[in-house]
């Protein structure tokens, strides 16, 4: 059943919305995934905070016209789940992960921080750590040298300790 043109632009506006917000958009094509499949990997992307619409092209193109998305249009054929994100990597990661278990979803493209990515891109983005795991390993960076500074100053107390 066709949208009519009120119900079209209350999509448009919905995904402007999303697109306003978003640093990762990734494209993908659904064909032939089971309808449980697709369930699952909408209940994936609810969780992590990601929005995931199975949209017409066209109502895509008009969403993402004026944005720093506008350049993924060329890439927005055939049938295409849009998978966006406010946080850098999540949409990426999402799509990755359900790539992996299920061979006929096929991302086709992706755009962060207003530069377009293709496959390989897109599966470098999934694979970065989360913002805790990088933040837990800068931490660790830091804490080592001061550590190691602490462990020879306790040692050359103790050797003059041993000395007197």
């Amino acid at each position: 059943m066709s949208l009519n043109l009120q119900e079209k632009q209350a999509v448009v506006a919905e995904v402007g919305a999303q697109v306003a917000q978003a640093q990762t958009i990734v494209l993908a094509e659904y064909r032939g995934i089971a309808v449980s499949d697709i369930t699952k990997l909408r209940a994936n992307a609810r969780s992590s905070g990601v929005y995931l619409h199975v949209l017409k092209n066209t109502l895509a193109r008009r969403a993402v016209q004026g944005t720093s998305f506008e350049a993924l249009a060329d890439k927005m054929v055939g049938p295409l789940v849009y998978s966006i994100s406010a946080d850098a990597v999540a949409a990426a990661k999402i799509m990755h992960e359900f790539a992996k278990t299920n061979d006929k979803l096929v991302i086709k493209a992706g755009m962060y921080n207003g530069k377009a990515m293709d496959v390989a891109a897109v599966n470098a983005l999934a694979t970065v750590p989360s913002k805790e795991v990088l933040l837990a390993q800068l931490l660790g960076l830091l804490q080592n040298p001061v550590s190691s500074l602490a462990r020879v100053l306790g040692a050359v107390a103790e050797k003059k300790a041993v000395a007197a």
